[in-house]
């Protein structure tokens, strides 16, 4: 027994299977998740706006995007609205594009 935990303690063990390794890490990440906040109708309004002037007048938008463990910033001008898949496609300065659905957005701003 005293073999199985010198080392990496519990990972040491021979009956470990790599699920089981994987649920236990997903675990243990799940207290760092975050909830997806909810947005007031004034808000919303703002960020579509926003996303219609970068659009309209091919202007730079910097996003704030959600993501369960960490918030995530994106600048881009808007280039196309997919509104039946509710999604933008944000050209980078880099000279990529990403499609970005619009329940990620947090904020917007120029």
């Amino acid at each position: 027994m005293g073999d199985k935990l010198n080392g990496d303690g519990l990972w040491a063990s021979r009956m470990m299977l790599p699920e089981h390794k994987e649920a236990i890490l997903r675990k243990n990440r799940e207290p760092l998740m975050r909830s997806m906040p909810a947005l007031d109708g004034q808000e919303l309004e703002l960020i579509e706006r926003t996303l219609a002037e970068s659009y309209h007048d091919h202007r730079s938008v910097k996003m704030q995007l959600f993501d369960e463990f960490e918030q995530e910033e994106v600048c881009g001008i808007v280039t196309a609205v997919q509104t039946y898949r509710r999604e933008i496609k944000v050209h980078l300065p880099d000279g990529d594009y990403r499609w970005i659905p619009l329940d990620r957005i947090l904020s917007t701003d120029f």
